[in-house]
């Protein structure tokens, strides 16, 4: 079972929430955890519009969530809220899913005008499943470089707060681990 669930919520085959998720994914490994990436594009289409929260590939995605020592959720925005496949899959996750874990909050947009979404949308749904959020990082698109797989953020402020954000997850998750 892996330490560390990685769920990416955009649903482009190229995006800059899953180069930094990717990214982050790298960072944890380095650091000495196991981390598992799950994509939306990963999750049967049928499951999601339908409903199918008794879909083995949701029931797997629960599974890994529920055992998972923390999770970093991240989505790109879109009308200022998060993608709504995104949506779709936790909707048909169990309501506790998330229950007392780390949850590190990521997202990406290309206005500083959608900075508050991570406020007044991801971090309350997150909130709902029982998640224990932590601050959570907004990237604006310029920020990132897609040419840049191994390291991608360009903006060096933006990176040391994602860094420190990323040192806070990591100290939240080994305490977890510590008391449990």
């Amino acid at each position: 079972m892996s330490e560390i669930v990685i769920l990416s919520g955009s649903p482009a085959e190229s995006s800059r929430s899953d180069l930094v998720l990717k990214f982050l994914g790298s960072s944890l490994k380095n650091e000495g955890f196991s981390v598992t990436h799950i994509s939306i594009r990963d999750v049967p289409q049928e499951a999601l519009f339908y409903g199918q929260f008794d879909n083995p590939a949701v029931i797997e995605i629960a599974s890994l969530i529920q055992g998972a020592k923390g999770v970093i959720v991240g989505s790109p925005v879109y009308k200022a809220a998060y993608s709504g496949v995104l949506k779709a899959l936790l909707d048909i996750l169990p309501q506790d899913v998330l229950q007392g874990t780390p949850v590190l909050p990521l997202m990406t947009g290309g206005s500083p005008s959608h900075l508050l979404a991570i406020e007044y949308t991801l971090k309350p749904l997150l909130a709902t499943l029982k998640g224990q959020n932590l601050k959570g990082v907004y990237l604006l698109d310029s920020q990132i470089d897609k040419t840049q797989i191994d390291q991608p953020i360009i903006h060096t402020e933006c990176l040391e707060r994602l860094s420190k954000q990323l040192d806070y997850f990591i100290e939240t998750v080994n305490q977890q681990k510590a008391t449990v």
